[in-house]
């Protein structure tokens, strides 16, 4: 059998031992250190944010964000539909009950039409969770207006979407928070961690306390406050400071990936999601839907090859734990269409072309 394609891996470019055998020679390996404040200002540097707080996962940090908004018992917060299930269950940790917003067909993102019905229902909700989808933003012009005109803060979720614009402004920096992730299978990796973005020193320090068991000032171990052990190692910091070196290359292999899909299914009854004219996606993930073919035959077909793909994630509104949960569809559903219909493809930036070709080849075999 060939060599197993994987729908996206970490690749490591090289600089990453320089940084963590300086961490250990050093003896930081602690949740502190240089590669932890360096990767935060390199962040900032790269996002154009205010201030980064680096943490063991992007769910800590979504976590944490709802945290500081208040978000308690009884509490409404909407949220798109079509994510990972680490997109809304942080609310639920803060006692909170989603509200789920359909996707909007042109891009695939949280659509404001769906997004004012919830609001025309649910008029004070504490906030609104936006993910942008699959290495593209949501129309953050449109949502704003609305959450503005209700005056409810907005959490970013960047977690797909690092090294992508919404007019000319890096994710992650539009909403009131911006949430990044360097799971191991994201566009740049820390080999698990994540990252919050915020706008001020005060929201800064006060995250930091709580990632960091909410210590008191004091001589002896004093809480006053409930804490959590949500701070990223200098270990896993110093990868991610290699790994930031390499962004720009690994947003250019994800776009020539997605075109190379583009331009080889334009004979078949495939469509690939949609690119917004707004901003520039980072493409972390290549993605299609089908018609005439059963995705799951064509997923199999892949994998009888060791190849590696993945539905669409299944949207919220849909998994069992959340079913009880509202839901404002932009029309029609769009998300269930998209999920039923949808394929997320080989993304490997490690993939080569000739690897590319052959998942190609088997996907148009089977039409």
């Amino acid at each position: 059998m060939d060599e197993r394609i994987f729908l996206s891996t970490p690749h490591m470019c090289g600089k990453e031992m320089g940084y963590i055998e300086e961490a250990f020679q050093t003896n930081w390996i602690a949740p502190l250190g240089k590669n932890v404040t360096e990767f935060e200002n390199e962040i900032c540097q790269t996002t154009g944010a205010n201030y980064a707080i680096a943490m063991s996962a992007g769910t800590a940090a979504l976590h944490m964000a709802l945290r500081f908004l208040e978000v308690g018992p009884g509490d409404i917060v909407f949220c798109s539909s079509m994510t990972f299930a680490a997109s809304c269950n942080p609310i639920v940790y803060q006692g909170g009950t989603p509200v789920f917003i359909d996707s909007e067909p042109g891009s695939w993102n949280m659509s404001p039409k769906a997004l004012r019905k919830a609001f025309q229902k649910y008029p004070k909700p504490k906030a609104v969770v936006v993910v942008n989808l699959y290495g593209q933003s949501a129309d953050y012009d449109e949502i704003l207006s609305i959450t503005r005109e209700y005056g409810v803060p907005v959490v970013e979720d960047a977690a797909e979407s690092l090294g992508a614009t919404y007019k000319e402004q890096m994710t992650g920096t539009i909403g009131d928070f911006g949430v990044l992730s360097f799971n191991g299978n994201k566009i740049i990796t820390t080999s698990g961690g994540g990252m919050l973005l915020c706008k001020t020193e005060e929201e800064k320090a006060k995250i930091l306390k709580w990632i960091t068991q909410a210590r008191d000032p004091a001589r002896h171990y004093q809480h006053s406050e409930l804490g959590y052990n949500y701070r990223m190692s200098n270990i896993c910091a110093g990868i991610g400071r290699g790994q930031l070196t390499a962004l720009s290359d690994r947003v250019a292999k994800k776009t020539e990936i997605y075109h190379t899909y583009e331009q080889a299914f334009s004979d078949i009854d495939v469509t690939m999601m949609p690119v917004c004219d707004y901003g520039v996606p980072s493409f972390w993930l290549s993605c299609m839907t089908i018609k005439g073919v059963n995705p799951v035959s064509v997923m199999e077909a892949l994998e009888a090859q060791n190849i590696e793909s993945r539905p669409i994630w299944k949207p919220m509104h849909l998994q069992p734990y959340y079913s009880e949960c509202d839901y404002f569809m932009h029309d029609e559903d769009v998300s269930k269409s998209i999920f039923e219909t949808g394929i997320c493809l080989p993304s490997d930036t490690k993939m080569t072309k000739e690897q590319q070709n052959r998942v190609i080849e088997i996907i148009k075999a089977q039409f």
